[in-house]
């Protein structure tokens, strides 16, 4: 396990864990009321969502879990760390918790593991809520580019041994405007070479996890289409385009709302955590 405890001032949560068939998982569970699970992607893990927890959980029963790999959840030495693996994954913990009538919000990679677990649930879920993420494969080329490059030796060493996309993705001059307590935050549950290994797969997921993505674009209209959907979406993301994606989502579902954040880019839940719950809220509330 990762041997890190959070600054109770900026993660002031209780911190609970889930023995799933792959690993030990770290999540949160916190308030009462309709669960919503808040699902990461990379290279983030549950304290993204510490500001949505704390504004939503007088309302929401609010479940983040820490994917494989992430945040202070195991690192087991025969797990794979791909999407598909990680989607099983999720789906264990939505199972054990016994989730029932349960809002998935996903962000970045959260999109398609958590859609991809819902999806074969679907009579259970109440809700889909969609940040800077995707469900289909993606095919514009800076993402193309993106995975092949970070997919390099070179740059899977990188990864590895200078923790480039914490330094570099989510805490460069693009990246969300962060303290130096909660930047430390980020690199803290990714301060080894070893801790960095589910990082450095994710980006070859972007063409690597086509058949599962292909999946999720025929089922996720076909399972999840009927539900009330949400789209909260910063604007200057130069990851997931908004002009590419929203049609997308509006497409995929037929009660689906749309909240662009202007000023907002791809880590949305730290960019405008104030919008994202005021939209959740009226949405769901």
């Amino acid at each position: 396990m990762i041997d890190f405890a959070p600054d109770e001032r900026l993660y002031p949560f209780r911190s609970r864990w889930f023995d799933s068939s792959a690993g030990r998982l770290h999540y949160l569970d916190e308030g009462a009321g309709p669960a919503l699970l808040l699902c990461h992607g990379s290279p983030t893990w549950s304290f993204l969502f510490r500001h949505l927890v704390t504004g939503l959980r007088d309302r929401f029963r609010c479940i983040a879990v820490d994917l494989l790999g992430f945040g202070l959840s195991q690192r087991p030495a025969d797990f794979g760390y791909t999407v598909a693996e990680h989607t099983e994954v999720l789906g264990e913990v939505i199972d054990g918790l016994g989730l029932d009538g349960f809002i998935v919000l996903g962000h970045d990679w959260g999109g398609a593991t958590g859609l991809g677990a819902a999806t074969t649930r679907a009579d259970r879920v109440a809700g889909v809520v969609l940040a800077n993420t995707a469900f289909w494969p993606v095919e514009q080329w800076p993402n193309q580019a993106f995975s092949v490059i970070m997919s390099s030796p070179p740059m899977r060493r990188r990864i590895l041994d200078d923790n480039f996309l914490i330094e570099r993705f989510l805490l460069g001059r693009a990246g969300p405007p962060l303290s130096q307590a909660e930047a430390d935050h980020y690199r803290a549950v990714q301060s080894t070479r070893e801790a960095r290994r589910a990082l450095a797969v994710m980006p070859r997921e972007i063409r690597a996890a086509r058949p599962l993505l292909e999946k999720l674009t025929r089922n996720v209209p076909e399972h999840l289409g009927h539900v009330p959907a949400l789209a909260v979406w910063g604007m200057r993301d130069p990851v997931f385009r908004p002009q590419v994606c929203l049609p997308r989502i509006r497409a995929a579902f037929t009660d689906a709302e749309v909240v662009e954040v202007a000023q907002a880019g791809h880590f949305v839940p730290e960019d405008a955590p104030t919008q994202v719950v005021e939209a959740i809220v009226e949405r769901f509330g």
